[in-house]
Parts: C-alpha cells; structure tokens; sequence
C-alpha cells in the first residue's frame, strides 16, 4: 500500500527549476513516499543490449519526482531528509556509454551489464565468484536552485541533486540548503551499489520506492551546501571486513592522479582476478572507493581506488 502523501512515476521533471509547480504540499516532519524510475527514464530494460546504448538518450537521463513545497521552509534554513526505507527493484543495470566516464577516452565502445537483485539475497552476483553486497540509496536528492532559469539534472549542485553519495543509506540524514520557499524538493536514480566515484558512470542503476522524512531545519544559513549524518551500516552476513587492495595515483593533477588510481585497480583486476579490462572498469564502477590519500604535499596529489576484498569467495 502506498503512503498517503506519495509522489508517483507520472510526477517527474528533467530540470531543477524554482518555477515548476509543487506535486504535493506538506507540514514539517511529513512522511513521503516516492515511486522513482531507474536513471534511464524506462530507456533501458531487462532485454538492453550494448548496441541499444548507442542509441541512449541523454537528455531523457536522471529524471527527479516531486517536487514537493514544504511549509514552513524558507532561505536560511535547511530541509532534513531522513532516509526511512529503500526498496529497489528486483533488476538492475550497470553501463559503459561512449564519451561518458572517468576513462572515456579508454573505454569508448557500449557495454552493459542487467543485474538480478533478489529480494532473498543481501547481495548481488556480478560473475561466479564475485559478489556485491546491496546497500541500496538514492542518487538524486535536491531543492529547487536560488537562481532564475532551468538547470540539468545531471551534475550535482549547491543544493544537492545528483551527488550520488553512496552514504545516504537507511537511517541516513542529508541536509539541504532552502534557497526558494518551500523548498521544493525532488528525488529519484536509485541505486542498488556503487563505489566512491561512479567511475564508469553509473552504479547498479534501479527504480525504487522510498520512504523520506522531510522537516524542516530553522536559521541553518551554515549549511552551504550539502551536508549528511551517515548512519552506522549494519553488518551483512558473509561480507565481514577482509581488508582491501588499494592503488595509489600520484600526479601533479588531481584528475589525473584519480585517473592513474583507477587504472592500477583495473591492472590488479585483470592480472589477479580474470577480468577483461571493461570488466574491471564496470566492477570499481560499483565497489571501489576512490579516496583522498595525500593533498599537502605539493605539487603532487596522491588517490586512492580501494577494493575490498570481501566481494571475492576466493580472495
């Protein structure tokens, strides 16, 4: 049964924008619910080959639901979003698009990957042997901007939006900063997985059904831009810590100190664990962690790209 205030599939928008009208108004402290198609917008199914991603259209990408006009919200405050459930879809897909990507330029043929998600299972199977545990969040969390006109719901702003903060999960709070009255919030791009960076693009992509907490946060003009509480992960059986290999990317450039990064994991990967390279590329797409190591030390900026070790039987 769906939630009295429910925000549903029909109730999108492609754009941030101050001017579109609210879906749905509700007091501080309401409980909402959310229908959210997958990131493609209904562009990719179960049956999606690599050759159907060339004809992907991107300007029909990461549609948002909502948006929902919060009383009480006014600029200066922040709009709490508490993360109460998440339940995605029982697939999933994970892509390589041409000119899209951290290593766009390496990787420039179509591949794609469709996901089982069992509703049984803590986890996802990417091949034999390897398994992705399931920690399901929403890629797109936002209020409406300050400024006047239309914004792309592809990159992430001021006032959230596409910030794919893999941290967002349930018990989670991401704090947002109100710019327009109401506040006008919007979510959706569910994922099922995904690594620090997204670094081939996209995660495990999934439509989900959230449940959201919004209140509202009075005088909190300190909160600039997006802020969250990470709630502690509860433990998945099977998935205990077994440490990780990291590779480290060392450059005067910090994209291409994150660029080398990736390309040692994708080396481990290949050479240790009998992937292809656009395998390797999808697999940290959606379990490696790309972290700040060193930045003082300059001129040279030193990343991380982590991969645990417990999505592997044998490791």
């Amino acid at each position: 049964m769906s939630h009295s205030l429910h925000v549903n599939r029909s109730q999108s928008h492609l754009k941030w924008s101050k001017a579109i009208k609210p879906v749905l108004t509700v007091d501080s402290g309401a409980i909402v619910t959310f229908d959210a198609l997958e990131a493609s917008n209904g562009q990719v199914t179960k049956s999606t080959s690599a050759d159907d991603i060339l004809k992907f259209d991107i300007d029909l990408a990461d549609p948002v639901y909502g948006p929902v006009f919060v009383n009480g919200a006014e600029p200066g405050d922040a709009l709490e979003v508490e993360i109460l459930d998440l339940k995605p879809a029982d697939w999933g897909w994970t892509a390589v698009m041409p000119n899209f990507g951290l290593l766009a330029d390496e990787f420039k043929k179509p591949h794609i990957k469709i996901w089982e998600l069992p509703a049984d299972k803590p986890y996802a199977t990417f091949k034999e042997g390897i398994r992705i545990p399931l920690r399901p969040f929403l890629g797109e969390m936002g209020v409406a901007p300050e400024a006047d006109g239309e914004f792309s719901t592809i990159p992430p702003l001021n006032t959230g939006g596409n910030i794919d903060c893999r941290h967002l999960t349930v018990g989670s709070k991401l704090f947002l900063p109100v710019k327009t009255p109401g506040a006008l919030f919007s979510c959706g791009d569910g994922h099922g997985a995904q690594g620090d960076g997204e670094v081939c693009g996209s995660a495990i992509e999934t439509s989900m059904h959230a449940t959201l907490r919004l209140t509202v946060r009075k005088n909190h003009d300190w909160v600039a831009s997006p802020h969250y509480f990470e709630a502690p992960l509860a433990p998945i059986p099977g998935f205990e810590d077994r440490g990780a290999y990291a590779a480290l990317g060392i450059n005067s450039d910090l994209l291409e100190a994150t660029r080398d990064a990736l390309r040692g994991v994708i080396n481990y990967l290949t050479a240790n664990k009998g992937l292809t390279r656009v395998e390797a590329y999808m697999l940290a797409s959606v379990a490696v962690d790309l972290k700040l190591a060193e930045v003082v030390d300059m001129p040279n900026f030193g990343v991380a790209a982590t991969l645990p070790l417990n999505i592997f039987d044998d490791q």
